[in-house]
C-alpha cells in the first residue's frame, strides 16, 4: 500500500497509518495544546501540548471506530475487510467486494455515522455527568462534538463519503443497476466537492484569506468521485458484455487428428503471431495445446504423417470461462488469478480464446462507435 505503513491488526483485519497522518496528528496536536494553554495557563507549559497529542490520538481513535462499523457489518454480509487505513481526510476501510444487494449496500455505509452518533452521545453524558476535572471535561466535549461533526460530514449524500454510499444503494434499489447508483452518487459528490471549492475561495471577495482545508476537501470529493464515476461506468459497460463478445480474431482453436502440415499451412503460414493454439477432440472439449515451437524438433518431411496431437502439450488453463458470462465476471477472473488470458467454453465446447488485450479492443470499438 503506496504511502503507507502497517501498524498491526485489529480484529483480524490489517491496519494501516498513511504517511499524511501524522501531519494532521502533528497540527492537531499543536493547535488544541496551544488552545488548552491559553484558556488554562495554570497547566504549565508540557502538559497542554501532551493532552492536545492524547486529543489528536482519541479523535483518530473515533476515525478507527467509525471505520469498523463499516466492517464488521461488511463481514457479517460475508465480505472480507482487506484493510483498514488511516490518512489524511479521515480512515478507509477497503472491502473484498461490493454489498450482493441495495439493503446490504445501506447497511454498511450507515454504520460508521451511527458508529459516530453513538460515541457523541456517551462522551456527551460522560462530560455531563461524570466529575471530572475542567481541561478533561473540555477534551471529552471536544471528543464529542468531532464525533457528532464526522457523523453529519459523512452523510452528505456524494461519494466517496458514506451519504454517497446510501444515495448509491437508493438508486441502485429503485433502478435495479448499481452502476447507475454509483454515476448518480458520484456526479452529486463531484458537485459538493466544487461547491466546498468555491466556499474555500469565497472569503477572497470579502478581503479575507482563502480557506486551505475547506478547498483541500473539495478537491478530495472532486477528485475521487470523479474516479469513481469513471470507474462505474467501465464496469457498467462491461457488466453488459459476454464472453463471447471479446474473443480474439485470429482463431486459435485446431482439431487434435490435423497433420502438422495442415496445421502449419492454415494457421501458422501468413498469418499474425499467435503463441498458442488450443487443441480440442472430436466433440470440441479443451484437451491440449500446442505452438510453433512445438514443430522445430520434427523433420519437416514428417509434418504430413503426424498428426497435432502427438505433439500437442498439457493444457495449462486450470480456469475456463462460459461464453455467455459478463466481462465484468472475467476482468475479475484475470485479475485475481493474475492472468492474460482464458479460454472461452459453451455447454463444455471450445469456442476461443479471450485476452485482455481483446477486452480493451472491443471497449475501444464501441466507445469510437458510441462517443460519450
Amino acid at each position: 500500500m503506496n504511502g503507507s505503513i502497517r501498524v498491526g491488526n485489529l480484529f483480524g483485519i490489517p491496519f494501516y497509518i498513511n504517511v499524511s497522518w501524522f501531519i494532521v496528528l502533528a497540527l492537531m496536536t499543536l493547535s488544541y495544546g496551544g488552545s488548552l494553554a491559553a484558556q488554562f495557563p495554570q497547566l504549565g507549559l508540557g502538559l497542554p501540548f501532551l493532552l492536545g497529542l492524547i486529543a489528536a490520538l482519541l479523535l483518530f481513535a473515533s476515525v478507527l471506530a467509525h471505520e469498523l462499523g463499516h466492517s464488521f457489518v461488511a463481514i457479517k454480509q460475508g465480505i472480507n475487510v482487506k484493510s483498514i487505513t488511516l490518512f489524511l481526510f479521515g480512515g478507509l476501510a477497503n472491502l473484498d467486494q461490493e454489498a450482493k444487494t441495495p439493503a446490504g449496500a445501506f447497511w454498511i455505509a450507515i454504520a460508521g455515522p451511527l458508529v459516530s452518533l453513538f460515541l457523541f452521545f456517551g462522551l456527551t453524558l460522560i462530560g455531563s455527568y461524570l466529575p471530572l476535572a475542567v481541561p478533561l471535561t473540555a477534551l471529552i466535549n471536544l471528543l464529542a462534538y468531532v464525533n457528532l461533526a464526522l457523523a453529519i460530514f459523512n452523510l452528505i449524500p456524494g461519494l466517496p463519503l458514506d451519504g454517497g454510499n446510501i444515495l448509491k444503494a437508493l438508486i441502485w434499489k429503485i433502478t435495479g443497476n448499481q452502476f447507475k447508483g454509483i454515476v448518480f452518487a458520484s456526479r452529486v459528490g463531484q458537485g459538493f466537492g466544487w461547491l466546498a471549492i468555491l466556499l474555500g475561495f469565497l472569503p477572497l471577495f470579502a478581503g479575507g484569506s482563502i480557506n486551505f482545508w475547506t478547498i483541500l476537501i473539495g478537491w478530495f470529493l472532486l477528485s475521487n468521485a470523479g474516479l469513481l464515476a469513471k470507474d462505474a461506468t467501465l464496469r457498467n459497460q462491461l457488466s453488459q458484455l459476454t464472453a463471447e463478445d471479446a474473443l480474439i480474431d485470429e482463431n486459435p482453436i485446431v482439431p487434435q487428428t490435423l497433420s502438422l502440415r495442415t496445421f502449419v499451412n492454415d494457421y501458422i503460414i501468413g498469418k499474425t503471431a499467435t503463441r498458442q493454439f488450443l487443441v480440442t477432440n472430436e466433440v470440441g472439449e479443451l484437451v491440449g495445446q500446442i505452438s510453433g515451437d512445438d514443430l522445430k524438433v520434427i523433420p519437416t518431411s514428417q509434418w504430413p504423417f503426424i498428426q497435432v496431437q502427438e505433439v500437442m502439450q498439457p493444457v495449462e488453463f486450470s480456469t475456463t470461462i462460459d461464453a455467455q458470462q459478463s466481462l465484468l465476471d472475467v476482468v475479475t477472473v484475470l485479475e485475481k488469478q493474475q492472468l492474460n488470458e482464458l479460454p472461452v467454453v459453451r455447454n463444455g465446447v471450445l469456442v476461443g480464446l479471450i485476452e485482455k488485450s481483446s477486452i480493451r479492443r472491443l471497449l475501444q470499438q464501441r466507445l469510437q462507435t458510441n462517443p460519450a
